[in-house]
């Protein structure tokens, strides 16, 4: 059923991980910018008391870039469980920067053994279509981009590559064990950051939908038609081009699971989450793998609301629910880590 289902949505072959990431860049998210010249950090250790009942430690770390010659700050959390030795850690772009949050159950994954970096995307740039706030505004001269120039999501990736940097000198961190996560609009973050960086092991991604995981083609609920006209500064202006032409693209989302590999991509869904689309996120696994069985060994899955597929380097599961980054989806995500281990 779904086979046959992804036949008919007729989308485009993959190409190499190369050319599907240009295309992905110059058509739809704009193209990332540069690194930074240089990236330092200041810590403020023990900003609170017995966290997670002295199970772990949160520090407050700022940093410091420079881009264009220009500086620019913002503020991540870093919550380290206390026992000894390298973590795996997750880099969870956040809607807040609160920690915990009601999307980041951070005692149980100390429990789980895991360090989280987390951070409020807009303390990067505004979720709005002005170009002159925070990032933004240090890359684009008077707000004003280039036709294939990054929106605003591929600046949210921008700043969640630059938390890999960190790990990278922090010895706590275990960077072979690194997972960037992120829900609805930040979890089409978090498979860019993933796309784009491979020091990323894992990409996880929790209700994405349109854009994110989803399939453009035969998708239900948002369409790309309706994504572009409410949220156009998420993405380049080239990408307005496709508005009422979604067959004219030249990729489709799988092309985003599939430049992932051979690292590990998770797509979580809901099965209350119509706007969303599960069955075409769903969908978008299968065509990353293109029958490939190590990637995603199944040729068939059932209709239900309920089932985890974690056999594969692409992993997914469906949740009964509606639109949220629930303990369960943590949960779930979790069991897949660890079986990759």
């Amino acid at each position: 059923m779904f086979l046959d289902e992804l036949k008919k949505r007729n989308v485009p072959r993959l190409k190499s991980r190369a050319e599907m990431l240009e295309l992905l860049q110059r058509e739809e998210y704009g193209c990332l910018p540069k690194a930074p010249e240089s990236f330092v950090w200041e810590a403020e250790p023990g900003v609170a008391d017995n966290f997670c009942a002295g199970k772990a430690t949160l520090e407050k770390l700022t940093f410091r870039v420079v881009v264009n010659g220009k500086d620019f700050a913002f503020p991540v959390y870093l919550a380290v469980p206390t026992a000894e030795g390298a973590h795996p850690f997750f880099v969870h772009i956040n809607f807040r920067s609160d920690v915990p949050d009601r999307y980041m159950p951070t005692e149980e994954l100390i429990d789980n053994g895991f360090a989280v970096l987390s951070f409020g995307y807009e303390d990067v740039t505004r979720d709005d279509g002005d170009f002159t706030s925070g990032l933004a505004g240090v890359l684009y001269e008077n707000g004003k981009r280039a036709p294939h120039d990054a929106g605003k999501i591929a600046l949210w990736a921008w700043a969640a590559m630059r938390c890999m940097d960190y790990a990278e000198h922090d010895e706590r961190l275990d960077c072979a064990k690194s997972v960037v996560c992120g829900h609805s609009r930040l979890g089409k973050t978090a498979l860019l950051t993933a796309a784009l960086d491979t020091r990323f092991a894992f990409g996880y991604s929790n209700d994405s939908g349109c854009a994110g995981a989803a399939l453009f083609r035969g998708k239900k609920g948002e369409q790309l038609d309706d994504i572009y006209r409410q949220f156009p500064f998420w993405f380049s202006e080239s990408f307005g081009q496709y508005v009422g032409k979604t067959d004219a693209l030249p990729f489709d989302q799988h092309y985003l699971l599939a430049s992932i590999a051979p690292r590990y991509v998770y797509v979580a869904s809901a099965a209350g989450d119509d706007w969303a689309d599960p069955a075409s996120e769903l969908l978008s696994c299968y065509a990353a793998a293109a029958g490939d069985k190590e990637a995603f060994p199944y040729e068939e899955t059932s209709e239900d609301y309920d089932f985890n597929l974690h056999a594969g380097r692409i992993g997914y599961h469906r949740r009964p629910g509606l639109h949220y980054f629930s303990r369960e989806d943590w949960n779930r995500f979790v069991a897949f880590f660890e079986s990759k281990q």
